[in-house]
């Protein structure tokens, strides 16, 4: 075969998908990240772009941040501008589900294609330093008492820590509907806001802000999981008698519009991926509890959660 009639073959190959991830090891690899920077789904998908290349199975990454409605503007832009493109990833988790049910955006997560849950994380509640409270249960004293004069700080509407503050209201009695719930585009900014005293309660993957706690920065009072995280010395909610739990999830989709091919092969580049050295430090890092699951179970799965989320919700009043 002549060298140039070899090269062609090689590259109608590669856009269908179907090389051997050897061979299709220098693709650039758009990274949709449907948040603003210094989330969790930011901090997600940079730390799964350094794997992605630590791995060989991409020889670069750019990353695109586009903030907003629980990630449903970043979702509209990937689904309209990546159509067909087998070299697409987008960030996604339970929030973006959240989001969706009480949103209702134009844009299905549907229309996008599965690729895989990545993580689980839970999510830590956390006073100001400066907070007159000193603990959930002041905090829910207070929220007995009036509760609009408690203002719980976190993502978008619909994301976990929303849905865990409605849940606590209706756990302890307080109207879930009545909660004074103040959402931010992204991470960073609810940081500050907590940081600087501008929201009573605080609530996030306890990743997000580890640092703040070690430092003295910001008081945690209640996790929600069901049992007391590794190494983190912090009660649970059911612990101190109000039982909830509610666990976050990240994964990553493809573009609309690829083959079933181009769907295997994405999914072998993230696993390969995660199974790297940088993926491995990064899931010690964040305290992010490793999650996989693939392809059609995947999609199964997110099914599921959208049902079991949206039957929570509903009895918290929030949809």
């Amino acid at each position: 075969m002549r060298r140039d009639t070899f090269l062609k073959s090689l590259a109608a190959l590669a856009a269908a998908g179907s090389l051997p991830l050897s061979a299709r090891a220098a693709v650039a690899v758009k990274m949709m990240l449907p948040a603003n920077p210094g989330g969790g789904w930011d901090t997600t998908g940079r730390a799964l772009g350094k794997a992605l290349q630590d791995a060989g199975v991409a020889s670069s990454v750019t990353f695109d941040n586009k903030g907003g409605a629980a990630g449903a503007i970043g979702l509209a832009q990937f689904v309209n501008s990546s159509k067909g493109d087998p070299n697409a990833l987008m960030v996604m988790g339970a929030v973006m589900l959240g989001g969706i049910i009480t949103g209702k955006p134009p844009v299905n997560l549907s229309q996008a294609t599965p690729i895989a849950r990545l993580t689980s994380e839970y999510n830590v509640f956390v006073l100001p330093a400066n907070s007159p409270f000193k603990s959930m249960a002041e905090v829910v004293a207070q929220l007995k008492k009036d509760p609009g004069s408690v203002k719980w700080g976190g993502g978008s509407r619909g994301s976990t820590e929303h849905i865990a503050a409605a849940m606590i209201a209706r756990a302890v009695g307080a109207d879930p509907a009545k909660i004074n719930y103040v959402a931010f585009r992204g991470g960073g900014e609810a940081t500050a806001a907590i940081l600087g005293g501008n929201v009573t309660v605080g609530g996030s993957g306890y990743s997000e802000f580890a640092e703040y706690i070690a430092a003295g920065k910001m008081k945690p009072i209640g996790v929600t999981s069901g049992q007391r995280l590794k190494g983190v010395n912090v009660p649970t909610l059911k612990e101190q008698g109000i039982d909830v739990e509610i666990g976050n999830w990240r994964g990553v989709y493809g573009a609309p519009g690829i083959t079933p091919e181009q769907r295997k092969a994405l999914i072998a580049m993230v696993d390969k991926a995660v199974k790297s050295r940088a993926w491995q430090e990064a899931l010690e890092k964040n305290g992010w509890t490793p999650a996989w699951l693939a392809g059609d179970e995947f999609a199964s799965f997110v099914d599921n959660e959208f049902a079991s989320l949206r039957a929570t919700m509903v009895k918290s009043g929030m949809v």
